[in-house]
């Protein structure tokens, strides 16, 4: 039976399966990202806003400070090939590296010195920019794929000794990047410019937008199948990131995207939903609850309490 991590702004939740009952867990202000494994159920990786990376080996029951820095975490993710690998993205832009489950960290050196750098920029704050995504190459550990909110999507296949500049044509303002151990040779992309995809591993890409209405494009999921695809998405930042704008959940089909929206709220109202898979199935993490879909097209909220103070914008998902 899976167990959630849901990071919602300034709260964690742990809901398990067992009894679908969602148990709050203190860790700190403001929450960025979640990661877990299937591998380490217990153990979960929290990015905030200024208290580094923390880590739990109890299910969120203890907090340890992992990456101490006052840097946000803006991005974490354990390697599919060894969980006592874990990388970590901050603002400003850097990529570091645990090899032993979280306890010690090493930055990997050169990425701001890349020529895009001098273009990287996240609105808000536009002194600035932040890694928001690390996605590990299915078949190769030290080949990663790094989104950089907003300016760029950088690679490196040495683990991040060197690192390959954006290539021509990805996006450039990507949130959710995505693999497929079937299909390893597949990046996908959740971007503010639109969705896109390599079945290269980056080099080129396509862009397929039929039936896609909503181009701010913020969580994305693949499913069992590699062409199972869902994304949420708005007509903009503003509507996307807030519980009072209006944003929707689509599914890739093989004639275009449609909306799948079936069970879930909104869309007004509903901010940008965190997706993702786990044993063929969907998950969707909102405003208003989280949902779950056996096809991605039709939803059905989980059977807990999601009482207002948790009516916040989602900002993580992991399932294991």
């Amino acid at each position: 039976m899976p167990t959630c991590y849901a990071a919602l702004d300034d709260r964690l939740l742990v809901i398990e399966d067992d009894d679908w009952m969602a148990r709050e867990r203190p860790v700190a202000d403001s929450l960025e990202c979640v990661a877990a494994t299937p591998e380490r159920p217990g153990r979960v990786f929290v990015g905030t806003v200024d208290a580094g990376l923390q880590y739990s080996t109890d299910g969120g029951d203890s907090w340890t400070t992992g990456l101490d820095t006052d840097d946000r975490v803006t991005a974490v993710t354990v390697s599919p090939h060894d969980p006592d690998v874990i990388w970590a993205g901050t603002e400003p832009s850097r990529v570091y590296r645990s090899t032993d489950g979280g306890d010690s960290w090493s930055e990997r050196p050169g990425l701001q010195d890349l020529p895009s750098a001098s273009r990287w920029s996240f609105p808000p704050r536009p002194d600035t920019h932040h890694v928001r995504w690390i996605a590990v190459d299915p078949t190769d550990p030290d080949r990663l794929s790094v989104a950089i909110e907003a300016g760029a999507l950088v690679r490196t296949d040495d683990a991040g000794e060197h690192w390959e500049d954006h290539p021509d044509g990805a996006r450039r303002d990507n949130h959710t990047l995505g693999t497929h151990p079937d299909a390893p040779e597949r990046v996908y992309t959740a971007a503010g410019d639109g969705y896109a995809e390599s079945r290269d591993r980056g080099d080129t890409w396509s862009f397929p937008q039929s039936g896609l209405d909503h181009r701010y494009v913020w969580g994305l999921a693949v499913g069992a199948d590699p062409d199972d695809v869902v994304v949420s998405a708005a007509t903009g930042a503003r509507d996307a990131h807030s519980t009072e704008g209006e944003s929707y959940v689509y599914r890739r089909t093989e004639d275009g995207w449609e909306r799948a929206m079936s069970g879930l709220p909104g869309p007004d109202g509903l901010a940008r939903a965190v997706l993702a898979a786990h044993d063929g199935r969907f998950y969707a993490l909102t405003n208003h609850g989280l949902f779950a879909s056996e096809d991605g097209t039709a939803w059905s909220a989980l059977d807990l309490a999601w009482p207002d103070e948790y009516r916040q914008l989602p900002r993580g998902l992991a399932v294991v």
